[in-house]
């Protein structure tokens, strides 16, 4: 696997037409919080109803959680939820193809931090990045980063682990930590497939120590999450925090 990450970081270094990206100075995401403080508490099915996320917000204040993820058009309710508390505010961005036009991308993600967003999860351009389109993709990271790096929010990129080979995996990776990104996520939860300790493992050898990982997809177990952890993640996006709480206590 180390030389097929080194194969990677040559092509991307050659590329003639990547943009030239400096990456912000970072610090690592710290390692000793608590579980709950790891936990983006997360409601993105379509039918989520406002009364839900209402209660989504109620209980992230009661457990600490780290933020509560919600689509778009429910960034202002959650606002006006968690005004002066220290739970923040999660969004998703292209969700859940990534298929959305540049145009598009930039205009939802400016609206939601206007609306409270401080936290960006963008999904690449899935199909771009098959394609070998790298200016397209490590462009779109670009200016997500540059949208919330200016309201002092972050970003964090999706991959979609599903649907990438390990090659792949690498080279969206090493795209998004070019771009200035934050975080790499591994999934949107929609796609088939979601985080996986092999996954997790990769990308932490790819970016290193100073972005963030988040796992999400399909993580329903405090022990499930605990392996990740332990891989790599400093966050965990999932529906089911409250459940691993209780399991974790007892």
């Amino acid at each position: 696997m180390d030389e097929l990450i080194e194969q990677v970081a040559q092509r991307i270094a050659e590329f003639p037409s990547l943009p030239s990206a400096t990456p912000l100075p970072r610090t690592p995401p710290p390692r000793d919080l608590s579980f709950a403080q790891r936990i983006d508490h997360t409601l993105l099915r379509p039918e989520a109803t406002p009364d839900q996320i209402t209660s989504l917000c109620e209980e992230a204040l009661q457990h600490g959680f780290a933020s509560v993820c919600v689509n778009p058009c429910f960034v202002p309710l959650c606002s006006r939820l968690l005004a002066n508390s220290a739970v923040t505010i999660c969004t998703v961005i292209g969700f859940p193809l990534g298929a959305t036009s540049h145009t598009a991308r930039c205009t939802e993600a400016a609206q939601a931090i206007t609306d409270g967003a401080r936290e960006i999860d963008m999904v690449i351009p899935i199909g771009l990045l098959k394609a070998g389109d790298l200016q397209a993709v490590c462009s779109a990271i670009r200016a997500m980063a540059g949208i919330a790096h200016a309201a002092e929010a972050l970003t964090k990129v999706i991959i979609e682990t599903a649907l990438l080979s390990d090659e792949e995996k690498i080279t969206a990776c090493m795209l998004a930590a070019r771009a200035g990104a934050d975080f790499v996520k591994t999934s949107t939860g929609f796609l088939g497939g979601g985080a996986s300790v092999a996954d997790v493992a990769l990308m932490r050898r790819v970016v290193g120590p100073n972005l963030g990982i988040k796992a999400s997809g399909g993580i329903r177990s405090y022990a499930a999450a605990l392996e990740l952890i332990n891989a790599g993640a400093d966050r965990i996006g999932t529906s089911a925090g409250i459940a691993m709480l209780h399991e974790a206590a007892a």
